[in-house]
């Protein structure tokens, strides 16, 4: 596995919410390992070339993909772009997604909180469950065409009850 495939990299609140759409995230994730054209990512995700080249060129020009490699093929150019990373944080505490406000009008909301103790290596095998749990869902969602799909904002904070000292 290549480096971004694990790599969690810090972003600005402005580049985050260019990762307020579902559609870009099944972007990041068709190219986070393989480099690939927007044609060949709207195939993959059976949209249109229209539409995935649109949302490209905005993560593009918001630096959270790179454009890895250029080809002329009978005088086409194809353009290969790659994700920075799999994972990307913000600092601060503004909030990155709007949906995911406590005053947010949503039509269909579920709402789960716990507290337990945890060592610091339970933290991290949990966290990287979650972030397991979330690939998956992106991957079997991504391809998925159904008629009454709904778009949903998920956001799991794991946060220490102790304060920062």
């Amino acid at each position: 596995m290549e480096q971004n495939e694990h790599q969690s990299i810090e972003i600005s609140v402005e580049q985050a919410k260019l990762l307020g759409s579902a559609q870009r995230v099944k972007i990041i994730g068709a190219i986070v390992e393989t480099p690939k054209t927007a044609k060949q990512v709207a195939d993959e995700l059976g949209e249109s070339p229209g539409s995935i080249h649109y949302h490209i060129q905005k993560l593009h020009d918001g630096g959270l993909i790179d454009l890895v490699e250029t080809r002329t093929v009978g005088g086409i150019v194809e353009k290969y772009y790659k994700s920075k990373a799999k994972w990307f944080n913000t600092k601060g505490t503004q909030l990155v997604d709007p949906v995911l406000a406590d005053d947010y009008q949503a039509a269909s909301s579920t709402k789960m909180n716990v507290r337990m103790q945890l060592t610091p290596e339970q933290h991290e095998e949990m966290t990287a469950e979650f972030k397991a749990l979330l690939e998956t869902w992106v991957a079997k969602t991504s391809a998925s065409k159904a008629e009454n799909s709904r778009e949903y904002a998920i956001g799991i904070r794991v946060i220490s009850a102790e304060t920062a000292k």
